[in-house]
C-alpha cells in the first residue's frame, strides 16, 4: 500500500473514532438532579454510565492503535505484520487500517 493511501485511510479512522468519542462524552439526559429519582431510575442512569465508560476505554484504544499505526507508517514499517514480518494484504489494511497481524496470525492469536 502507498504511504498516502495509508495516511488518509489512518486519518479517516482517527476522525471516526474522535467523532465517535465525542458523541459518548457528550451524552446529556437532560436530568438537573438526581434527587428524588426512583431505584429503577438510579439503576438505569448507573448502567449507561457504566456500558458508555466501557465504550469510552474501547474508543481510546483504538485510537491508540491508530497512533501505534501511525508510528509504523513514519518508520517504513506499516503493512508488515509485528508477529512475523510478513507483508499484510492491502485488502486487510483497506478494511481495518490499524492491523498489526496478517489475518491468519490474528485469528490464530484470539483462539
Amino acid at each position: 500500500m502507498d504511504r498516502e493511501r495509508a495516511e488518509e485511510l489512518l486519518r479517516r479512522e482517527r476522525e471516526r473514532l474522535q467523532r465517535a468519542l465525542e458523541a459518548v462524552t457528550d451524552t446529556d439526559d437532560g436530568e438537573l438532579t438526581t434527587r428524588d429519582q426512583h431505584l429503577g431510575d438510579q439503576a438505569t442512569d448507573l448502567y449507561e454510565d457504566e456500558l458508555d465508560e466501557g465504550l469510552r476505554d474501547e474508543l481510546n484504544e483504538q485510537l491508540a492503535a491508530v497512533g501505534r499505526a501511525e508510528e509504523r507508517l513514519a518508520a517504513g514499517t506499516y503493512g508488515l505484520s509485528l508477529e512475523s514480518g510478513d507483508p499484510i494484504p492491502d485488502e486487510r489494511l483497506e478494511a481495518h487500517p490499524t492491523a498489526e497481524r496478517t489475518a491468519e496470525e490474528q485469528a490464530r492469536l484470539e483462539r
